[in-house]
């Protein structure tokens, strides 16, 4: 079955648009591990680089059978990757934000009571939720956030990487955020990031 496939991308992408999954695993073998070196070069984190890889391949196969109407796989493949990459980064550099703004030390006064009382508690359940991480990760945290050092300054500080720095920050804004998102009223968070981020 391989040989049908390996030196013919349009037979390839004809078969996994069918559903044929040995012809999905063999584009998986065949791009994935290169494509998991590409990301992580863009990332700073092995565990983001090959969700995002493997995101990429499941919404190929979600959505196979458009896979056909793509004339170059390679190219398609990089291209692929290289914006989820990147909608990534948009996202970690939101959610940064958001809990800068709900974690901030002397939040500014709101014009109106009831933005006082949303945002005095997303700021509470955010402070509960770097309460709960491990003692490392919320040093680094509050480095950034309540100090506002730079990845170097925490770096230097506390005689660690840069990139493990990046790791345990970006581990503990996922963490804030899941619990923000658990543990709030979703619309409420939202209106003090309106009111507080965008100011």
């Amino acid at each position: 079955m391989k040989q049908l496939y390996e030196d013919d991308d349009n037979k390839l992408l004809l078969l996994i648009s069918r559903g044929d999954r040995a012809a999905f695993s063999y584009l998986y073998n065949r791009y994935g591990n290169n494509l998991l070196r590409f990301v992580s070069g863009l990332c700073f984190s092995r565990e983001v680089s090959e969700e995002i890889v493997q995101d990429l391949f499941l919404n190929i196969w979600m959505h196979r059978e458009n896979i056909i109407r793509v004339t170059a796989i390679k190219p398609y493949l990089y291209r692929s990757a290289k914006n989820m990459v990147l909608n990534q980064l948009r996202t970690v550099r939101k959610e940064e934000k958001m809990i800068d703004v709900i974690s901030a030390n002397h939040p500014q006064e709101a014009e109106r009571t009831e933005d006082k009382i949303i945002y005095n508690e997303a700021y509470s359940l955010a402070q509960s939720a770097i309460e709960l991480l491990p003692s490392k990760r919320r040093v680094i945290f509050k480095l950034r956030h309540d100090d506002e050092l730079s990845l170097d300054e925490i770096s230097q500080r506390l005689s660690i990487s840069k990139s493990v720095v990046k790791k345990q920050l970006y581990s503990g804004i996922h963490f804030v955020k899941a619990y923000l998102h658990k543990h709030g009223d979703i619309i409420s968070l939202l209106i003090a990031i309106n009111l507080y981020l965008l100011k």
